[in-house]
């Protein structure tokens, strides 16, 4: 899926996406993907002319490991990654998808299915315009958008009811709508 340009400029434009996507060599883990607030975040802060790493709190870096379930394989890919990248100042959220099965209904009270790759993880984040990834390709950016770029493009912050509840939404949308005042939330009774 091509990239649309507006948002290719904002990723280019912030700093840490930048020093990952050219050291990706580096990440070095399967399947994987930055994915989600700091895409997403970097184009609403080009869009509202913010500083680049405004309200963003960490990089999210998913990857597909069905091989290797372990929290603690998990865990020092972690530390591997924040170590390689520590003069980023920002934090990374390193998640094999392969493994979240395992501990989701703990955290969220519902079982899931296992997911089959990056891409089917990517497919039940919580906002159609949050369901995306990107990671160096042939000749640029190659990027996966579950439902297309236009939410995101458009500033709508819409719920994607495929895995998320209603709570992790409006938390989400909370924070987001105190920092990025030109978003349009729709509730989630709206979908």
């Amino acid at each position: 899926m091509v990239l649309p340009d507006e948002i290719r400029l904002a990723v280019e434009a912030n700093p840490v996406l930048s020093e990952v996507l050219s050291n990706w060599d580096d990440v070095a883990l399967p399947d994987c993907w930055i994915v989600a607030g700091a895409v997403v975040q970097s184009y609403w802060n080009a869009a509202h002319h913010f500083p680049r790493l405004y309200g963003i709190s960490d990089i999210d870096l998913v990857y597909f490991d069905p091989d290797d379930l372990s929290e603690t394989s998990e865990s020092r890919h972690a530390v591997r990654i924040a170590d390689r990248f520590d003069e980023a100042g920002i934090n990374f959220d390193v998640k094999n998808e392969a493994r979240v099965h395992l501990w989701y209904a703990s955290k969220f009270g519902y079982p899931i299915k296992p997911y089959t790759s990056s891409a089917s993880a990517i497919d039940t984040f919580p906002t159609t315009a949050g369901s995306i990834g990107i990671r160096p390709g042939r000749g640029g950016l190659e990027s996966y958008a579950s439902f297309g770029f236009d939410d995101l493009l458009d500033l709508v912050v819409r719920p994607n009811k495929r895995q998320v509840s209603r709570q992790v939404y409006n938390a989400k949308v909370s924070r987001w709508r105190s920092l990025w005042p030109k978003l349009r939330i729709v509730d989630w009774n709206d979908e």
